[in-house]
């Protein structure tokens, strides 16, 4: 037996056809041994072999053993539709990607640290080898890869797909991520902001599961928020939607990367909390997380900068829960795991800027999904572009 033949094309485009061919037999003909799908679809034995191994590694077909005739077989069923996705996750310190299968369910990672932040031309090319290194040791053929979605720390324009100026990563604005990662990858892949991905999985497997009026902060080197309205992303008219970091709360306050004063960032941003320690006296804490634990232990000065963040972070929530009036706020990033130390002062503060009747119908809540919610959310966007493409 051979394989089919096609017109002239690549070597991807020849997988991606006999794979067709396997899942076509399965679906018109139900659990099929592998011998059975050989005959039925004209591939040969070992090319059968490769393609389920691949559809089993990606989710999409189950393998059991039984036999036929006497001998030993093993038996293949479909359990959903074909087309394995990726996620990559970039943030300042690390890299990660996912291997999700047609409905976004995570299936396997894998992650490196890494000085992102410094050149993004060189991260892009980690992340590639990190994607070949995740399909290696799944052994998935990376032909049968449907669609990629990278999560990046800022807007994108939905028009270029630049990376916009107010990024956490400086060295990023301008850049074109999803054009750099397509070319090296030969898969269709698209950028997206992080806290945009993070709210599509927590309504979908998170926090705010199955709430249709959400909005997701991410607070970290920055802040950022991603809203759900009606059940779908807005974006807003070039992909800026959400910035709320740049809020202005203080016209004599500290200036903001982005060239304003007192933006809410300034108060709530990584680099801005710990540059508010006082540093007489021992070591001044040189994190957040450690911002966090020296104000559990009852630092004074630790607890007045969570609680002062706090503060000000109710009042860019008051201003969102006037404009958008959300079911749910979902909060993300390792401020939160302050605990009532933030939400506390959030809460006095939403009380003294925001409509009675949004705030009555409003929930706060701490996510569900942690680190992993990015990563999760690219997943998912690669499902559904693969989903439209089928």
């Amino acid at each position: 037996m051979t394989d089919v033949e096609v017109t002239p094309g690549s070597q991807a485009a020849l997988r991606r056809a006999n794979q067709q061919r396997v899942v076509d037999a399965l679906r018109s003909g139900g659990t099929l041994t592998q011998a059975e799908i050989a005959r039925g679809t004209g591939l040969s034995p070992a090319s059968v072999s490769n393609i389920v191994r691949n559809l089993r590694a990606a989710g999409t077909v189950s393998v059991r053993e039984t036999s036929s005739n006497g001998r030993r077989a093993r038996a293949v069923t479909l359990i959903r539709p074909p087309g394995a996705v990726v996620a990559l996750d970039f943030t300042p310190g690390r890299i990660t990607a996912a291997l999700g299968d047609s409905q976004g369910a995570v299936l396997a990672r894998e992650g490196i640290a890494y000085d992102v932040a410094a050149e993004p031309e060189r991260a892009v090319r980690r992340a590639v080898w990190l994607v070949e290194t995740l399909l290696t040791r799944l052994r998935v053929d990376h032909g049968t890869i449907a669609a990629v979605t990278a999560a990046v720390p800022g807007p994108v324009d939905l028009r270029t797909g630049e990376i916009g100026a107010i990024t956490g990563m400086p060295r990023w604005a301008g850049f074109r991520p999803a054009q750099a990662l397509t070319s090296r990858l030969g898969v269709a892949v698209q950028a997206e902001n992080d806290a945009n991905l993070c709210a599509l999985a927590e309504i979908r497997d998170g926090a705010a599961a199955e709430r249709e009026h959400v909005i997701y902060v991410r607070i970290g080197e920055g802040v950022g928020a991603g809203i759900v309205v009606d059940g779908t992303l807005f974006r807003g008219a070039g992909g800026t939607a959400g910035e709320i970091g740049h809020i202005g709360l203080d016209e004599r306050g500290q200036v903001c990367r982005c060239g304003n004063r007192g933006c809410l960032e300034t108060v709530l941003g990584a680099p801005y909390l710990v540059g508010m320690l006082p540093h007489q006296g021992e070591r001044a804490p040189a994190s957040v997380p450690e911002l966090v634990a020296a104000a559990e232990e009852g630092d004074p000065g630790c607890r007045r900068v969570v609680a002062e963040a706090g503060t000000a972070l109710g009042r860019g929530l008051g201003i969102l829960a006037n404009t958008f009036n959300p079911e749910m706020v979902v909060l993300g990033g390792e401020l939160i795991e302050a605990g009532e130390a933030l939400l506390e002062p959030v809460r006095r503060s939403l009380e003294l800027g925001t409509l009675g009747s949004a705030l009555g119908q409003m929930e706060i809540v701490r996510g569900g999904l942690g680190d992993e919610a990015a990563l999760r959310g690219a997943l998912l966007l690669a499902a559904t572009a693969a989903a439209s493409e089928v």
